[in-house]
């Protein structure tokens, strides 16, 4: 049960000196709870989230039903494009739907947090937009000639898929990564393979080509003491592209095609504490930057998730790891080391890596669980705290309104009761993003705490159900 794998001595303490070279010349230095030097550079954002999967439409459908006004996530980049892209002139992001207009004046005026120029490009006409290309035809959107007309020489979105490759070569931009990186650094099966080949622990793992394979490997697990696992697609993020399934009772069925549109699957031992003498400790996720020629490792989260794994926020730093020097030390060495990885696959930007500590029959395992290679639901909290409260504590929850409020009532009664964050706070709650129904109503909301302290943090999210005149429950990302 459960590749045990061996930490190479070397790279521990390469880690222990918190920065080396490792094979491609790419220097790691890491710094948690303090900022990266991002780009020196300007750059047209595509806010492309409904591109995450590369075409893989069961996939994209699946999101849209799990999460909700997807096309209001963009809205999440507002206030940290300009701390990812410093050059000297204007950056411009592409949204998918109109931002709430008092968020952005809260920004602007309470935060001291400046915001790019933006556009409205519906994912519906960027789709448009990459058919027109392909076919040799200039795309007819006012999005377009925006970005074509934009100062900014660099183009970046979520991901780099087909759309955008194209987009930037009629625009005359130049990708920060090109379409290859990006999809090789959202390999989950890649990725497995260079950790298994590194000598790093790994979970029991069987790789099927379709549902009947993946069925036959659910069978190879249970006498290792599994009773569910999970088959995880090649391309996946906020918990799409992954299926937990109990063992006995798996069907055919109920293995949906769309997880092989990239080929192969993994078929894994789900750990839990039904499998043997497992006990989960945490799951901590490092938030990394790439660019050509340095990696750097600027914050340690604890991830907080459902009781299905999917990502429902984060908090940093993780209590249990303050003062656990060691474990620190061995998350921090495969997490360089991943950051070299995916330097390697030539991906450049921000992204986050994912763990899984648990104790298996008294033995402490560090496990690197998946890497994803984008703006991702903690580097927004990451970049706002570590920028507006370097080296302090903070916490993100999403909050999900049990009935449409206006963006005003929530900002006026955070206001009222003290709790909204200002630029110079020692603390406060900060919305990151509001998401809006066609009413213009906010249905849902990202909240930012920022304290000293981790309590604190807490008892600000706590406060809010006081505050608020909406009930409200915590949701996915």
């Amino acid at each position: 049960m459960l590749r045990r794998g061996m930490v190479p001595g070397k790279r521990l303490a390469r880690a222990a000196r918190f920065g080396y070279t490792d094979r491609m010349s790419c220097t790691v230095t890491v710094k948690p709870g303090h900022l990266p030097p991002f780009w020196d550079r300007n750059a047209v954002f595509v806010a492309n989230l409904l591109s995450l999967f590369y075409g893989n439409e069961g996939e994209t459908e699946r999101l849209r039903e799990e999460v909700g006004q997807i096309e209001t996530y963009g809205g999440r980049l507002l206030p940290i494009i300009d701390l990812l892209f410093r050059g000297a002139n204007r950056n411009l992001l592409i949204l998918e739907s109109e931002p709430d207009p008092l968020l952005l004046e809260y920004f602007d005026e309470a935060c001291n947090l400046s915001i790019p120029d933006r556009h409205i490009l519906p994912h519906p006409a960027y789709m448009e937009a990459q058919h027109a290309l392909e076919q040799g035809k200039a795309p007819d959107h006012s999005a377009i000639a925006s970005i074509a007309g934009h100062g900014a020489s660099w183009m970046d979105g979520f991901v780099a898929d087909r759309a955008l490759r194209l987009l930037a070569e009629h625009t005359g931009k130049r990708l920060v990564t090109g379409e290859a990186g990006s999809k090789r650094g959202n390999n989950k099966l890649e990725l497995h393979r260079f950790l298994e080949a590194s000598g790093y622990p790994t979970f029991d793992t069987r790789v099927a080509a379709d549902p009947a394979e993946a069925l036959a490997a659910l069978a190879t697990l249970q006498p290792l003491g599994y009773t569910r696992a999970v088959i995880k697609s090649q391309i996946g993020a906020s918990g799409i592209g992954m299926l937990q399934l109990d063992i006995r009772t798996a069907r055919e069925q109920d293995i949906p095609d769309y997880l092989f549109f990239e080929g192969p699957c993994m078929v894994q031992g789900w750990l839990d504490d039904t499998a043997g003498a497992i006990h989960r400790m945490g799951s901590p996720s490092v938030q990394i930057f790439v660019n050509e020629e340095k990696a750097w490792l600027y914050d340690l989260t604890e991830q907080i998730l459902s009781a299905s794994s999917v990502h429902e926020g984060n908090l940093a730093p993780p209590p249990y790891l303050q003062n656990d020097d060691a474990l620190r030390e061995q998350i921090f060495a495969q997490a360089a080391d991943a950051a070299t990885w995916l330097h390697d696959q030539a991906y450049r930007g921000t992204a986050s890596a994912d763990f899984l500590i648990a104790q298996v029959e008294g033995d402490t395992r560090v496990i690197l669980c998946e890497i994803n290679a984008r703006v991702t639901g903690a580097t927004y909290p990451a970049i706002l705290a570590r920028h507006l409260c370097p080296g302090d504590a903070w916490l993100l929850r999403n909050l999900r309104f049990q009935s449409g409020v206006p963006s005003r009532t929530i900002l006026s009664q955070l206001e009222r009761h003290g709790l909204l964050f200002r630029a110079g706070a020692a603390k406060g709650l900060l919305p990151i993003n509001l998401n809006r129904d066609r009413d213009g109503h906010i249905v849902k909301g990202q909240f930012l705490c920022l304290a000293a302290e981790t309590e604190d943090c807490m008892e600000m999210i706590l406060a809010t159900k006081e505050i608020l005149p909406v009930q409200w429950a915590y949701d996915r990302d």
